[in-house]
């Protein structure tokens, strides 16, 4: 899942400078998930707006709102007259939303949310960054746990001499990430991946944009 925090209100409405009548868009899913744009967040924020003077003309969570297939269907129950007359449009998503929109709207999009990480959701309010997206992936051969996410120096060899009693030496407080692989592996009786010396990252791979196109 994509984490997500709320942008300052103050921020936004700097952002918003110039434009008086607004649409406002969450997203259903990650950013449901995370507290930031559902439904809850998406009612708070158009009250915040309408208190500050901004005419909000709709405001819908939309189903994602990086689908351009699925955002066609939402602006079709929005209608196009509204699109007219808006003068800006504020989106409660990732950075990945915000630019889909963007991208199929003329009208200036906002963000009304910083994307932080891909992480995993242990429960609400508690998110976990567990991948980077490297597109090379290595897990099979670190007992599930992502060194370059989850080490603070992006080891692909580890453990470093730093690390003390399982913990990081850049923060005391965080596990090391070897220290977890060598445990897993160790558990798994498979302690010999961790004679087999990592490669350096292929970063060919990660040379942005990136795209998948499979038809």
């Amino acid at each position: 899942m994509i984490i997500t925090e709320q942008k300052q209100f103050e921020k936004i409405l700097k952002s918003l400078e110039g434009a008086e009548k607004i649409i406002v868009f969450g997203c259903s899913r990650c950013a449901t998930s995370c507290g930031t744009g559902g439904e809850k967040e998406v009612a708070a924020i158009v009250k915040k707006l309408e208190k500050a003077g901004k005419e909000v003309l709709a405001s819908k969570v939309l189903e994602a709102p990086c689908d351009d297939r699925l955002n066609r269907i939402d602006f079709k129950e929005v209608g196009s007259g509204v699109f007219k007359t808006a003068d800006a449009v504020l989106v409660l998503s990732c950075g990945a939303g915000v630019q889909t929109i963007a991208d199929i709207s003329e009208l200036p999009v906002i963000p009304a949310l910083d994307s932080l990480f891909l992480g995993r959701t242990k429960r609400i309010g508690k998110f976990y960054e567990m991948c980077v997206m490297c597109g090379d992936c290595v897990l099979e051969k670190t007992g599930g746990i992502c060194p370059v996410a989850r080490c603070s120096k992006r080891l692909l060899n580890g453990p470093c001499g730093g690390s003390h009693d399982g913990k990081c030496e850049v923060n005391p407080n965080q596990d090391c990430a070897w220290y977890m692989i060598y445990k897993k592996l160790e558990k798994q009786g498979k302690l010999d991946k961790m004679e087999t010396r990592q490669p350096p990252k292929d970063y060919s791979k990660v040379i942005r944009p990136r795209k998948v196109e499979t038809r």
